[in-house]
């Protein structure tokens, strides 16, 4: 069975897309169309902008979640999932390509989501931290240690045996890379991320989303979802609309989910997105997984 996967923010690059817009009319048309919603032409900045320009939430998120969907789009008939997921951001890119979602409903829905988790990002300061070589346990009771002590500290996404992002308050992540360090990780290294992502902190952000949610049609998929809170299917729209609500301060399931993706009978994953990221994790949760990109 084939699974299409999706990447989340981190996976862009300057000049992603400028191939698929120069060679697809279809690709070139709805590029247009993104460009003629957002009310800025976000092309501009994928295609010749700068690092930092991109680096923005609310230029990231809708630049990869296009890159995403526009390239599963492109393949035609050769886009035909048994079953798809998408890492964070990327499970808006999965339910479109799976007809949950009309692209247009979908692009303005991660835009709405990137505006609000921007704003969140403003009002306290806080930040993200990649864990290496540590067993998912220890960073849990450490993340629970600094939470008791008054900080916000989290484990964010799960992306892959021995690799774990912690999310929380500025003094909260530095106490706890300092305690992951000490308590044998390889690694404990600050992201630069504008804030914590799947963390209570992005609380005030659920708050929009969750309107915008619910005012947006949703479609039952061709198959099923995977969604990023519990791990599991999903086909029901009503479930699907409260997962991604929740997705916002919950943890990013992705271990468990292609785990659960290849239990259910995934023998091959395609990653449709912005550079490899997927790939690699895939690979790493399971060395037999057949996984490449489009």
């Amino acid at each position: 069975m084939k699974a299409f996967v999706f990447p989340g923010q981190g996976a862009q690059f300057v000049g992603m897309g400028k191939n698929l817009y120069e060679s697809s009319p279809l690709a070139k048309e709805l590029f247009e169309k993104a460009n003629e919603i957002l009310g800025y032409r976000i092309t501009d900045i994928m295609f010749s902008g700068t690092d930092e320009d991109l680096r923005q939430t609310k230029v990231t998120q809708p630049a990869v979640f296009l890159h995403s969907v526009i390239s599963a789009l492109c393949l035609g008939d050769g886009f035909k999932p048994d079953m798809a997921a998408g890492h964070s951001l990327g499970e808006f890119s999965a339910l479109v390509a799976a007809g949950a979602l009309s692209f247009e409903d979908g692009l303005k829905l991660v835009y709405a989501r990137a505006m609000a988790m921007q704003k969140a990002c403003e009002m306290q300061p806080s930040t993200m931290a990649a864990i290496i070589a540590l067993p998912d346990e220890k960073v849990e009771e450490i993340c629970a240690q600094v939470a008791q002590e008054g900080e916000v500290c989290v484990a964010a996404n799960y992306n892959c045996p021995g690799q774990i992002v912690i999310s929380g308050s500025i003094e909260g992540i530095n106490k706890a890379c300092e305690r992951m360090k000490a308590a044998g990780a390889k690694r404990a290294l600050p992201l630069k991320v504008g804030g914590a992502f799947h963390s209570p902190l992005m609380n005030p952000a659920k708050v929009e989303l969750e309107a915008a949610i619910n005012a947006t049609e949703f479609h039952t998929p061709e198959c099923p979802v995977y969604q990023n809170v519990d791990a599991k299917p999903h086909t029901d729209p009503a479930e699907i609309k409260a997962n991604l609500v929740a997705q916002l301060t919950a943890s990013v399931r992705w271990t468990q989910t292609v785990q659960n993706m290849i239990a259910d009978g995934a023998t091959e994953f395609v990653e449709c997105g912005p550079g490899a990221v997927l790939q690699g994790l895939i690979k790493k949760i399971s060395k037999e997984a057949d996984a490449h990109g489009i």
